[in-house]
């Protein structure tokens, strides 16, 4: 039995890397008769037990316990679940304001996620150099929303270089995911990163203002200083799943440090009174924005009540 961590997933193979060596392989089949909720009971970090053949192909025949992952809704089947990655130790969300424009339900709706599975992420603010005034105005009211909230905001051109040095001794030593929209520049950050690769990249439509998915499946690379990155699809989409409604206020750090001095302990910061949330939001202490975005997300399918919580409970 040989040990080794998948790199790259194409549905039913998988290139998996072990002691410098790259491997095919495919699933054992009883695997996949385990009751997985997943589109892909394997994904790009995992780590795995593997037997090669013959031919010098492997065969997997278990995963080891993942210490956190990324998931989505898959797109065409919105019961199902998809993971974009495992076994992160950071997580670099590509973020432009336009061509194309990354929204702010977007934003808060994957940090909600990584702060969901413990994962540090970092904003990186890209194409800087594009940038008008009003654009930046806009840019600083959103760096100024998400620093205030802990999170870690770089301002980068994945195309010129400006600030990647910063971002590399971030990165330095971790494995790093690196997420956003088709078309933020994931794959132009990472030739930034280590141009040797030179990974496939594409204009934005001029048409309907989209990236061109370039990246069709995740796959990691090792780049220098030790850095492995995870380069995943663009995503257009993201699908809260596995977070109950009365759990979702605690993964928006504003709403949890405040929710203590609430009257009911599992206040959903809706109508109830004496909400020391809403009373915040009313003074400016947290983001409006921010509120907006947790209201659209109480609404989401996948946001679903618990049985056993049906009534309130003062604190």
């Amino acid at each position: 039995m040989i040990q080794g961590t998948v790199y790259k997933s194409t549905g039913s193979w998988y290139l998996v890397k072990s002691q410098d060596k790259f491997f095919e392989c495919r699933i054992k089949g009883k695997i996949r008769l385990k009751d997985i909720s997943t589109t892909n009971p394997i994904a790009v970090g995992d780590l795995v037990i593997f037997d090669l053949e013959n031919d010098g192909k492997g065969i997997i025949s278990d995963i080891l316990p993942r210490t956190n992952y990324i998931i989505r809704k898959s797109v065409n089947l919105s019961k199902q679940r998809h993971i974009i990655a495992s076994n992160i130790d950071i997580s670099v969300l590509v973020v432009t304001l336009n061509n194309p424009n990354t929204s702010s339900n977007f934003i808060d709706r994957f940090l909600v996620s990584c702060q969901a599975y413990d994962i540090p992420v970092i904003i990186a603010f890209n194409k800087i150099d594009s940038y008008s005034e009003v654009d930046r105005f806009e840019l600083e009211k959103m760096i100024k929303t998400y620093k205030k909230i802990g999170y870690d905001c770089e301002l980068i051109s994945a195309k010129y270089g400006n600030g990647i040095d910063k971002l590399i001794e971030l990165m330095k030593g971790k494995t790093c995911i690196i997420s956003g929209h088709s078309g933020v520049g994931k794959s132009t950050l990472i030739n930034s990163i280590s141009p040797k690769l030179r990974l496939k990249t594409k204009e934005i439509s001029s048409s309907h203002n989209q990236g061109k998915h370039t990246t069709t499946y995740a796959e990691m690379f090792d780049l220098d200083a030790n850095i492995r990155v995870i380069d995943t699809p663009g995503i257009r989409g993201f699908g809260l799943v596995d977070i109950s409604k009365y759990e979702l206020g605690d993964f928006f750090p504003e709403f949890f440090s405040a929710k203590e001095k609430c009257k009911f302990n599992n206040c959903l910061h809706l109508d109830e009174p004496d909400c020391n949330v809403k009373k915040k939001i009313g003074n400016g202490e947290i983001f409006e924005s921010r509120y907006l975005t947790y209201l659209d997300m109480l609404k989401d399918q996948n946001i679903y009540r618990k049985p056993d919580e049906s009534s309130n409970t003062e604190s």
